[in-house]
């Protein structure tokens, strides 16, 4: 920017080009909404997964009479109580990145222990939704929460610099108007 000020968006971390007003495009608002957009739904519809596993609701479990995993069945059980904690942890923006490895692993592992035995392609072997799950929330990983998340509070950052609360680094010395170190007293 010509005013020597950086920018609070990470432009070119999201694949928009900065212009030269100090003020974000319409290309540079949208990008900036939609990671956590995009982190919100994925997890939501994650979290509705593990909740239908879990308590029946929603349709229930697929493939269940009853409708629910059995308590500690693995890796059934397991698995949904990765996607109603990991989803809804990951659709808040709480602890985002390590959510989201815990999620993407998750569905990696039920691709290949539960579907890839079945066929080559998930289009045939019915892992569309476990092979989607496992990238998008690696993508989440890498990308982090984006500006909207409970990582991102105020008093989880000190304001200004982008550092955890309490990791600041140090200000410069204060001078007095001729220029000299003034020692605090």
């Amino acid at each position: 920017m010509s005013d020597g000020r950086s920018s609070s968006f990470p432009s070119k971390r999201y694949g928009v080009e900065e212009g030269g007003s100090s003020r974000p495009t319409i290309t540079q608002r949208a990008a900036r909404a939609a990671l956590p957009a995009f982190r919100v739904v994925a997890g939501f519809l994650f979290a509705c997964h593990g909740a239908a596993s879990l308590f029946g609701i929603l349709g229930g479990a697929h493939g269940r009479e009853s409708g629910v995993v059995a308590f500690a069945e693995w890796p059934s059980w397991w698995a949904a109580l990765i996607q109603l904690v990991g989803g809804t942890t990951v659709a808040l923006g709480l602890a985002t990145r390590t959510a989201a490895i815990v999620c993407s692993g998750s569905m990696g592992y039920a691709y290949f222990m539960v579907h890839q035995g079945t066929a080559l392609l998930p289009i045939q072997n019915g892992g569309e939704a476990a092979a989607l799950y496992c990238w998008i929330f690696l993508l989440i990983a890498a990308l982090g929460p984006g500006p909207v998340a409970v990582d991102s509070l105020p008093w989880k950052r000190e304001r200004g610099t982008g550092h955890p609360a309490g990791v600041t680094s140090s200000p410069p010395p204060r001078r007095s108007r001729f220029g000299t170190p003034v020692t605090p007293r």
